[in-house]
């Protein structure tokens, strides 16, 4: 299926419907060629001239790969963007706007990760991970969490990992990044840690 507009749950229903491979537009010439030659039974393999695939995600291979995300967010936009990213790249999202939705869905559900913009109003994500990692002492949790900032000062990383975050990402927001630090994750969420 090729759609040019995203919409949650599209996965699940191409899923139920023995739909294949599910790619949203624009899309590279690579990920269409990867996607045909999956959908025809093979297995794509990256070669010394090849382009590198932006990761995508067959809705067959969903259940191995995708990540059940929580994007903390203030900003509309972004949140749209951030949606359409990791949807395209066959991940579930639920978006929120500050850190206190985030501490309340983190109560509720469970979240492979978390991206956390630093700066929301009501509660911006440095203080909602440092109140989520003391909601954490003396369980066995740990929620992995991953800034999202346009500030990329010195210091700005310390101050991120000071409040118990686990990872930083920059805004714009680089494909290239998204993709390897979601692929943290997916490893994890494959050989979870005993």
């Amino acid at each position: 299926m090729l759609t040019l507009g995203g919409h949650r749950g599209d996965i699940d229903r191409c899923e139920e419907l023995g739909v294949t491979e599910y790619l949203l537009k624009p899309l590279r010439q690579s990920e269409l060629r990867a996607a045909i030659f999956r959908a025809l039974g093979g297995k794509v393999e990256e070669g010394a001239g090849s382009e590198q695939l932006r990761n995508p995600r067959s809705c067959g291979d969903r259940r191995d790969s995708s990540l059940h995300i929580l994007v903390a967010e203030g900003n509309p936009v972004n949140q749209l963007l951030l949606t359409r990213l990791l949807e395209k790249r066959g991940h579930r999202v639920l978006v929120v706007g500050n850190g206190r939705e985030a501490l309340n869905s983190i109560e509720t559900h469970r979240f492979d990760v978390v991206l956390m913009d630093v700066q929301m109003p009501e509660m911006d994500g440095l203080e909602a991970t440092t109140e989520l990692r003391k909601m954490e002492l003396g369980k066995q949790l740990h929620q992995p969490v991953v800034a999202l900032t346009a500030h990329a000062m010195k210091g700005d990383r310390e101050k991120c990992v000071e409040a118990g975050m686990d990872g930083y990402l920059t805004k714009p927001i680089k494909s290239a990044e998204l993709d390897a630090v979601l692929q943290i994750y997916a490893t994890q969420n494959r050989h979870p840690v005993v």
